[in-house]
């Protein structure tokens, strides 16, 4: 996602298209391999939100560019000029939401960095659903690193770092939306198969396969941002001002639409049925079988995490279903842009960064490895030996699930002798 500035300029570049300062009128396009002083010119939607369908109605376009010096006179022209009371609810809008993203970049870095750290750090903290954790952090700290570009943009109205990082720069925001919902997906899978067959998934719940899963989400998520890192680039503004965004084909209204729905197909809505379906299939599952089978200390433990993941996931469809919201109502639905639904559209966007440092904060209140990691890497709690105990647990706890494999295996002969019995 990558939406830096109000509803003016700007995109979000794997939901929404491009939101253009200029409505309903024709604003140059830059190339940078070209002559910047020579934009071609392209007609523009004028729908500066969102894409443009014909059932939207826009009673009063929603301007970012009064913010230069000199725009006065060219708005009036318009007869559009927002009064002086929506501009400084904008302009305050803006500092809020500018202070929000470096506050958000400054937990999230700081957050998963940790957790990527006592990962790599404690070999207790090398399990399969750690490794996963461990990419969804990497992603995390990726677009942790893409904000402060973002804020400033935000903050200034205009892009300054030029073609090639805005390019990056929008590659790397949208990967973590991709490979963050791939790796919640991939974790509910796993937990489905720890949960439901806790025995034929041995060989595949293995650190070095989860290695390999990772690696696959990642070169998956580059392919499905190839038209973020073909058509992204810079577009001019007012006053020599520019916009990372990403510039369309044309018909620019058709690939905008089309790209929204791929979007949300992909980075929300099938995974999200995978991730229901794979709950779904575990609540049965400890429903039809949680009386028949003896609790042991191994299952206790999968119980744990398997909630970790799905708080961990319901947090992530709790930050992002908005922005969606805002994205399908665009295309099926009316919407009357004004002052109060530009900074509700703001605080959405946010409210999806944020996501990305609530994580850590979930798995120090919801897992003791990680709090106990966490606490030892801050010297909140030292303790003496931490890597030689480690190691001894991590020997006793496989030592432990060998036992308890053996044991489900004798407790399923076991049932299906009653079963034949019985019949």
């Amino acid at each position: 996602m990558y939406c830096p500035s109000s509803l003016s300029f700007s995109v979000l570049t794997h939901c929404l298209p491009v939101l253009y300062t200029q409505v309903g009128c024709e604003i140059s396009v830059f190339n940078p391999e070209t002559d910047p002083t020579q934009p071609s010119s392209v007609s523009m939607d004028p729908w500066p939100l969102l894409p443009s369908p014909p059932n939207l109605s826009l009673p009063e376009p929603l301007y970012y560019d009064s913010y230069f010096p000199g725009n006065e006179s060219d708005l009036g022209s318009r007869n559009d000029t927002p009064d002086e009371t929506h501009q400084a609810f904008d302009k305050t809008s803006s500092v809020v939401i500018t202070f929000i993203y470096f506050t958000v970049c400054a937990v999230g870095l700081t957050g998963n960095t940790l957790v990527i750290y006592v990962i790599l750090r404690y070999a207790k903290m090398k399990t399969v659903t750690n490794i996963y954790i461990l990419n969804l952090a990497v992603a995390d700290v990726l677009c942790m690193l893409s904000l402060p570009f973002i804020a400033v943009q935000l903050a200034l109205v205009h892009w300054p770092f030029g073609s090639v990082l805005c390019r990056l720069v929008m590659t790397v925001d949208s990967l973590n939306q991709f490979t963050s919902i791939f790796c919640l997906t991939v974790m509910s899978v796993d937990r489905y198969l720890a949960v439901v067959h806790p025995i034929k998934s041995t060989k595949w719940r293995k650190p070095r396969v989860a290695k390999i899963i990772n690696l696959t989400m990642w070169g998956v998520s580059l392919l499905v941002n190839l038209p973020i890192m073909i058509f992204s680039g810079l577009m001019p503004n007012n006053n020599q001002a520019w916009a990372c965004t990403i510039v369309w084909p044309e018909p620019q209204g058709a690939y905008q639409t089309a790209f929204m729905f791929y979007t949300f197909l992909l980075g929300f809505f099938l995974p999200l049925i995978v991730i229901c379906l794979c709950y779904l299939l575990i609540i049965i599952k400890v429903k039809s079988s949680g009386m028949r089978v003896g609790s042991t200390k191994r299952k206790r433990s999968e119980r744990k995490v398997t909630r970790m993941v799905s708080i961990v996931v319901a947090m992530f469809v709790l930050c992002w279903l908005p922005f969606y919201v805002f994205n399908v109502t665009s295309v099926t639905g009316t919407i009357d842009t004004t002052p109060v639904l530009k900074s509700t559209f703001e605080f959405v966007v946010v409210l999806g960064y944020a996501n990305s440092c609530a994580n850590p904060i979930l798995y120090a209140f919801l897992s003791d490895n990680f709090k106990k990691s966490f606490q030892n890497v801050l010297c909140l709690k030292k303790v003496a030996g931490l890597d030689e105990a480690e190691r001894s647990d991590s020997r006793m706890e496989r030592t432990r699930m060998v036992n308890d494999v053996t044991a489900e295996m004798h407790n399923a002969a076991l049932l299906n002798g009653e079963l034949q019995t019985s019949i």
